[in-house]
Formats: C-alpha cells, structure tokens, sequence
C-alpha cells in the first residue's frame, strides 16, 4: 500500500462527501465500519450513509489543512485536520476538525474499517 493510493482515496473521499455521493461514500466504507463522531457517538456504516442520504449532513466545504498518512503491511492509518463548512440538521456548522482514519486493502480495495474525529479548538 503506496502513500500516494492513500492520499487519493482521501480525496475521493473528501469530493463524496462534498457532494454525498453515497454510491461512492458505500464503495470506500467496510461494512462493519465503527466511526466515532465529536460528540463521542458510535457509528456504523449505515448510519454513516443515511446522514448523507437524507441531508441529514451536508457539506459545502472541506478544506485539507495537513494530512499525515502511516502506510503498514495491508493497512494504513491517517490523521487529517480540516476545515469544514455545512449544516447538520437545519444548524450550520464552521469548524475545524481533526480526522483519524484507518484504510485496509480487501483484497485490492480500499475500504475505511474504522475513523474518529474530533473537533480543534
């Protein structure tokens, strides 16, 4: 797993969330995802989905600030600060977070196993 396959699908990611494009958000997420979100709730990929399918969450920016990416043997984790713009529910939101992401290859795809994030004050 090469830095640069990381990088990309972290761009992918970020362009499907922009848009909650759910068919590409479902192709990047493992099916058993656990996502720890900054309110310290437990996700999993359904209701990770939902929240895009519905409009539940909706961004309208999403600006990298740095990005750190750990590649190891079939998996790599990385830490991601961005800054984002959107609402959730009908309430804006302009922050700065801080994501942590941990890829694994299944058998040559890319799948997010698990994530947290957490907001920069």
């Amino acid at each position: 797993m090469q830095e640069n396959q990381i990088i990309e699908h972290e761009e992918k990611l970020r362009k499907a969330m922009l848009s909650s494009d759910v068919k590409v958000l479902d192709e990047l997420i493992h099916d058993d995802l656990i996502f720890v979100n900054h309110f310290g709730q437990m996700l999993n990929k359904e209701a990770d989905l939902e929240a895009h399918r519905s409009g539940l969450l909706h961004f309208t920016d999403i600006q990298v600030l740095d990005q750190k990416v750990i590649p190891l043997d079939g998996t790599a984790v990385t830490v991601t600060r961005v800054s984002l713009r959107g609402t959730v529910g009908n309430e804006p939101i302009e922050d700065e977070m801080c994501y942590t992401r941990v890829w694994h290859d299944m058998d040559g795809a890319l799948k997010i196993i698990s994530g947290h994030c957490s907001t920069v004050k």
